[in-house]
């Protein structure tokens, strides 16, 4: 078994304490929108086909890619592809499963912090926490944003695998950097409790000024489930979830896969991820959305709101 989900999660949402981008006017102010967002594609075969059959065939808005996995590059063809849908990069700094592991993109040598002692990047987040240094995180994450343009990636956004790249100050100081530099919107939640998070929420208020003047948005709420593994319960939960979301904009984590030996071989969370999948295929699910009145957008629709805020108000 793997570390519990309310740590995961946890660690997940430490990114972050800014005020989120809302709409100006009243109309827009009670409005929901919500992000549908697939996180681990180019982990497996079977994530990623489960992936592009919720992208294509569901309301999956949004997906990001596990650049230094082995099946990257089965992915990153059919972004190439597909340039009309929305991808982001799975920053990625660890590699949780026992027999299924994968090393940094960049060259060992040069990042030698973050790999352990089988030359595999670290377990999980608190080991990253303790042994990785931020300049060679850095090399890592540009070689990862840098090999999916290289392949042909229309990247959207950043995002971070397990909250291992928001787990510190510095690593998050250097990912809300990288995404000014690249122009990229990085995967942020407004309202962090301070007296939680601690030196997180911190600095993440210093950042605010930096990413509203570059007119990156910021997320209201962020939403994962991941325990359940009846697939009637699970697709309750999402259906509750979406019934009260709240106004402004809320991302739903979700993992998709196909329940198959592949995927069994790698993690006990397969049953899991092949529901993601059939919930987010399912017509009913969508009808129910579109019922509630909720927007489902992506990332690059998010980007243009907060860049159409900046310039209104210059």
């Amino acid at each position: 078994m793997k570390r519990p989900f309310s740590l995961i999660l946890s660690l997940v949402i430490c990114v972050f304490a800014l005020p989120s981008v809302r709409a100006e006017s009243k109309k827009e102010a009670g409005k929901r929108y919500v992000i549908i967002h697939a996180d681990d594609a180019g982990m497996s075969h079977s994530v990623n086909l489960g992936t592009i059959e919720g992208m294509k065939k569901g309301i999956v808005s949004s997906a990001s890619i596990m650049v230094p996995c082995p099946w990257f590059k089965e992915f990153a063809d059919f972004a190439k592809k597909n340039p009309d849908l929305d991808y982001g990069i799975h920053l990625t700094l660890n590699s949780e499963w026992k027999n299924y592991r994968w090393g940094p993109v960049a060259s060992r040598d040069q990042v030698p912090s973050l790999i352990d002692s089988e030359n595999y990047l670290w377990d999980n987040v608190g080991q990253v926490m303790q042994h990785v240094n931020v300049k060679d995180a850095e090399k890592e994450l540009r070689a990862q944003i840098q090999r999916a343009q290289k392949f042909g990636v229309p990247l959207s956004h950043l995002d971070t695998h397990m909250g291992a790249v928001v787990s510190r100050p510095d690593l998050l100081e250097m990912y809300v950097n990288l995404g000014i530099e690249y122009q990229l919107p990085v995967l942020f939640v407004a309202n962090l409790d301070p007296k939680k998070y601690g030196l997180i929420a911190e600095k993440g208020k210093e950042l605010k000024v930096v990413l509203e003047k570059n007119g990156l948005p910021v997320l209201d709420d962020l939403v994962q489930f991941y325990g359940e593994p009846d697939y009637d319960k699970r697709k309750n939960t999402y259906l509750e979830t979406l019934r009260n979301l709240k106004p402004g904009v809320t991302q739903i984590i979700i993992h998709c896969g196909i329940h198959n030996q592949e995927l069994q071989n790698i993690t006990n969370s397969s049953s899991r991820r092949d529901g993601d999948r059939r919930v987010f295929t399912d017509p009913l699910v969508a009808k129910e959305v579109k019922d509630l009145g909720i927007e489902v957008i992506t990332w690059k629709q998010f980007h243009e709101m907060a860049q159409s805020k900046v310039a209104a108000a210059e």
